[in-house]
């Protein structure tokens, strides 16, 4: 087979286009990976452009493994000289290949979420900031909200009163003086020091520009700033950019993802040929045309339309709930339905906008005697006792890591408790030493009470033994020897149900993961297999055998298809969330996450929406979400329960949001309120209707007043008046 077989028009231009910029614009399932792996397999053979001269970047470590095997098999040769990977993983080998350039030593190591959560709440400890007050996620996500914008302490600027902001950045220069101390990096880190690294060496610049003559990003809709200012760096004016993503399926801008990167490409980089990918060989004409009639409501799109060769399909049924219970039973027989009609379980997906939706989906699951796993649950390197042998070895190879000892000193338990840990945390502020040093001061000094002076040796004497015996061993027997020697196996198998077996089972794979690693790398070193762990640590571990209907966010659902697919809680306030409706642009975003959602489906789509959801303890009425009204009727197979409301739902283009399922005995004369309407209040002034919640004399209206924000007002005393 060529490398240009079965491709439509449109793939075979990207594939085959001149070296040159190209943004490929592909839609959902237009086929993007083979396109992507393609194009490069087409530069090697036919420009005669070296593997060791590309550069091509993912998002998970997966895609990169995938991309590798399956250029290598077109090829028919390995291409182990070619960079490609995920962001921070190619920033990883930059760094660990010029070290000394970067301000780190030769064996640092990455600490993952976890460890850095430990640190910051250590440093905030240490300035007597309330934890109630100065949340922990609050601050890891501001520090890395400035990494992700190529952002240092230093740069900050704030108002002499603004106590949020000095308060967090003094946090930031802490936590930038530890890591550089206890030579660990973050994964934030690891891509603005490479950026940085780059930007003031323009020697080195040169070096890897010249060697880098095709950079390919996958994904481009998710890159943040700094990722884009590394791709906008790198490729110099005699290299050619390939960026392939869909700015309609960025949904990520939560977390820091730009969709103003993708639009604004072509600009940013000259003579930009853009191709769009737009024949979609995964969904049914009527999913495509719903899925297209929703996202043609966003502004400021690049523009396509989806369509496909395909079959036409059945309709997209769409139901209204009489509430959440309701919902949930008529997903689960449904699902009854479609595997009596020889549908599998694995076939077949639930995504809802918020974790919270789950429970009530899971009662009647387990009710029905159906199998079901919720998708991204816990990973393999994300798992305690993985994590704690890991602690171990990250020690072993590095007595100035910190996190890694405070996470082990007392696991399994050998009395090292958290007076003497914090005499020990006490010292090594005061005289800015490690843990570790900070340790070994107290027992050269007799600084501590004899029990716990004992405790905490036989911890170091520990540490150093197993450092002796496994300093010839191969990573897989060096981790044994640490399992048996740290008392790790025996702890866990204490526990003896399936969750002790099931840890002692994990950490059998934590060998053999040591294996493979060793096995599949030339070079392999413990540094380097912890540094692959907590890479890895970003890929979803599911595994298993049994047949099980999956369960999962939207937002867990990017990149994935089933053949059958249902959303649930299409409700206002729901989805699109409370959080969006009142601002455009996180409106935009919702739409194109419930764009993702619908273009999931291969066969089948179901859309549901409850009348009244309880949720975080509250009963709430609610309207149907606005997306809803995108869709046209010709392709709905409308149902819905027992109706709360003597008046009926309609999903009309024509038919304002504000006309369904409104209670009839409600405060709202002649229905003149709706969600999103301008109104005005006597002593709050002007603000945007979000919600109603509760009936009758109980009715309340949410309102976002632009001189308070939200208030939650009683229906009959706010004499609000329509604008």
């Amino acid at each position: 087979m060529t490398i240009t077989e079965n491709l439509n028009q449109q793939q075979l231009m990207a594939v085959s286009y001149q070296p040159a910029n190209l943004l490929v614009l592909a839609g959902a399932g237009s086929g993007k990976t083979k396109v992507l792996v393609s194009r490069i397999a087409y530069l090697i053979q036919n420009h005669r452009i070296g593997p060791a001269n590309i550069m091509a970047v993912t998002f998970t470590n997966k895609a990169a493994r995938e991309m590798r095997e399956r250029l290598e098999k077109m090829l028919q040769f390995p291409v182990t000289s070619m960079w490609v990977g995920t962001f921070h993983g190619l920033a990883h080998r930059f760094l660990r290949a010029h070290w000394q350039e970067a301000g780190l030593s030769q064996h640092f190591q990455i600490i993952d979420s976890e460890d850095q959560f430990r640190i910051i709440k250590r440093l905030q400890k240490d300035l007597d900031l309330a934890e109630e007050r100065w949340p922990i996620k609050q601050t890891q996500w501001f520090i890395n909200n400035k990494k992700d914008q190529g952002i240092r302490p230093q740069h900050i600027q704030y108002g002499a009163h603004d106590i949020f902001d000095k308060t967090l950045t003094k946090v930031y220069e802490l936590y930038t003086e530890y890591c550089k101390r206890n030579n660990v990096v973050d994964f934030a880190e690891l891509l603005l020091r490479t950026h940085e690294v780059l930007r003031d060496n323009l020697s080195l610049l040169e070096h890897y520009q010249d060697r880098f003559k095709h950079i390919l990003v996958d994904e481009f809709q998710d890159t943040n700033d700094i990722q884009y200012a590394f791709v906008k760096l790198i490729c110099g004016r005699d290299n050619f950019l390939t960026a392939v993503g869909d700015d309609d399926q960025s949904i990520y801008g939560w977390r820091g993802a730009k969709i103003e990167n993708i639009q604004k490409l072509t600009k940013d980089f000259k003579d930009t040929i853009t191709i769009r990918l737009e024949q979609n060989y995964r969904s049914t004409k009527n999913i495509l045309a719903a899925s297209n009639a929703v996202i043609e409501k966003n502004s400021n799109r690049l523009g396509k339309k989806l369509w496909t060769d395909g079959e036409t399909g059945g309709l997209i049924t769409l139901y209204s709930a009489m509430n959440d219970i309701d919902e949930a039973s008529f997903i689960v027989k449904s699902i009854l339905h479609e595997i009596h009609d020889g549908a599998s379980r694995n076939d077949i997906a639930i995504l809802y906008r918020s974790n919270a939706q789950s429970r009530v989906l899971e009662e009647q699951l387990i009710q029905a005697g159906l199998p079901y796993r919720i998708y991204g649950g816990m990973r393999f390197f994300d798992r305690a006792e993985i994590k704690d042998a890991l602690a171990y070895l990250r020690l072993l190879n590095n007595e100035n890591d910190d996190a890694a000892l405070e996470r082990i000193i007392n696991v399994p338990t050998r009395g090292v408790g958290n007076v003497t840990l914090n005499k020990i945390r006490d010292l090594a502020k005061a005289n800015n030493l490690s843990l570790w040093q900070s340790a070994k001061q107290h027992i050269s000094g007799n600084l501590l009470a004899a029990r716990a002076h004992n405790s905490l040796q036989n911890f170091i004497e520990l540490i150093e033994n197993i450092k002796t015996e496994t300093e010839n061993l191969a990573i897989a027997e060096q981790i044994e020897h640490v399992l048996f020697r740290a008392s790790l196996k025996e702890f866990y198998s204490k526990d003896k149900s399936d969750r002790g077996r099931m840890r002692l089972d994990n950490l059998n794979e934590l060998v053999s993961a040591a294996r493979e690693f060793d096995d599949n790398n030339d070079e392999a070193s413990m540094s380097l297999f912890l540094a692959h762990a907590a890479l890895e640590s970003g890929d979803d571990g599911n595994s298993g055998d049994t047949e099980c209907v999956q369960l999962m966010t939207l937002h867990s659902a990017k990149g994935l298809e089933f053949p059958i697919v249902f959303i649930s809680g299409l409700e206002q306030g729901l989805f699109p969330h409370q959080l969006s409706m009142s601002e455009p642009d996180k409106l935009e975003e919702e739409r194109r996450l419930c764009y993702v959602g619908m273009t999931r489906a291969m066969q089948k789509l179901y859309l549901t929406h409850a009348q009244l959801r309880r949720l975080h303890g509250n009963e709430q009425y609610r309207r149907p979400s606005c997306f809803l009204y995108d869709l046209p009727e010709e392709l709905l197979d409308k149902r819905s329960g027992m109706s709360l409301f003597t008046t009926s739902t309609t999903y009309s283009q024509k038919q304002p949001e504000s006309k369904a399922t409104i209670p009839q005995n409600t405060s709202f004369e002649n229905n003149k309120y709706s969600i999103g309407q301008l109104v005005e209040h006597a002593t709050f002034g002007v603000g945007t209707i979000l919600n109603f919640e509760g009936a009758g004399d109980n009715l309340r209206i949410q309102v976002n007043f632009k001189s308070c924000g939200t208030k939650l007002l009683a229906a009959a005393y706010a004499k609000l008046n329509p604008l």
